[in-house]
Formats: structure tokens, C-alpha cells, sequence
């Protein structure tokens, strides 16, 4: 696919491809495949198809940027190129808005990046202990309830 338009593309593998994911009453079905920000299909947000995408998928603390090279695109090797943010959250996303303002890289999916990263950082988010009337409510209660020394 490398002389040919992005439209063209999109149009040949936008109904039949291994990446969609089709079902019944759903009218928009969902996309698999790499760099694809939203996980649906539509040409915006398609990986295959454009020379310029980004992708952001989760990392060890931290997230992944990955965007395609188009002086790259019939080397798959070379084409990608993968960054790794492991800052605290608002450095991470600032950081990600700058990597997509900086390089004017598809600003059009600026919002999308900012999205995911955004679901991706909060998943790694360590669970908060809940209060309530479980097993630390009944520590104090059993303390205050045990027999005293008579002194």
C-alpha cells in the first residue's frame, strides 16, 4: 500500500479486514489494530491505512507512544518509533501534547491520544483502600472490646 491514497486504502479494507470486530446490534463495529486510538473503525482513527499515526498502549508505570515514520512506510521495522513516558501524570500527558503539537503530528487526533493515555494512567492508578464496615471498622471495635488489667 505504499503508492497508493490513504482513501483508497481505506476503502478497500474498511468492510473486510482481520482486524474488524463485527456484531449484532452494533452499528459502528470495533477495530483491533495497532494505532488505532479509539478502537473503532472509521478512517480518522484507522492504523493501516494513513502514513502518519500515533498510538499510545500501556508501559511498566507509565505509557507508550508509538508513531509511524512516513519516509518509513514500506519498512516495517523502521517505520515505527516508540517512546516511553514514565513521569507523573500531568508531566506524561503535557509531555504527550508536546510530542503531537511540536512535530504538527495529525492534530487531528490530539484529543484521542490525550483520551487513551489519560484511561491508561487512571487503570495503573493504585486501588484505595475502602472505609466502611468491613475489617478495618472492627480492628478499633475489638480493642475497645477487650478486658482491661485490673491495676
Amino acid at each position: 500500500m505504499a503508492d497508493t491514497s490513504s482513501h483508497l486504502n481505506w476503502l478497500i479494507i474498511r468492510d473486510h479486514n482481520a482486524f474488524l470486530l463485527k456484531r449484532r446490534n452494533i452499528r459502528k463495529p470495533f477495530s483491533t489494530e495497532p494505532n488505532n486510538l479509539t478502537n473503532l473503525s472509521s478512517f480518522r482513527y484507522n492504523g493501516l491505512v494513513h502514513k502518519k499515526t500515533i498510538g499510545v498502549v500501556p508501559a511498566d508505570k507509565g505509557i507508550t507512544v508509538v508513531t509511524k515514520r512516513p519516509k518509513f512506510e514500506t519498512k516495517p521495522s523502521k517505520a515505527t518509533v516508540k517512546v516511553t513516558l514514565k513521569h507523573r501524570p500531568r508531566r506524561t500527558l503535557k509531555k504527550l501534547k508536546s510530542i503531537v503539537n511540536a512535530n504538527r503530528y495529525r492534530r487531528d487526533l490530539r484529543q484521542a491520544a490525550l483520551r487513551r493515555a489519560s484511561a491508561i494512567l487512571r487503570s495503573q492508578r493504585p486501588a484505595a483502600a475502602k472505609k466502611g464496615k468491613g475489617a478495618a471498622a472492627a480492628a478499633p471495635a475489638a480493642a475497645a472490646a477487650a478486658p482491661k488489667k485490673a491495676e
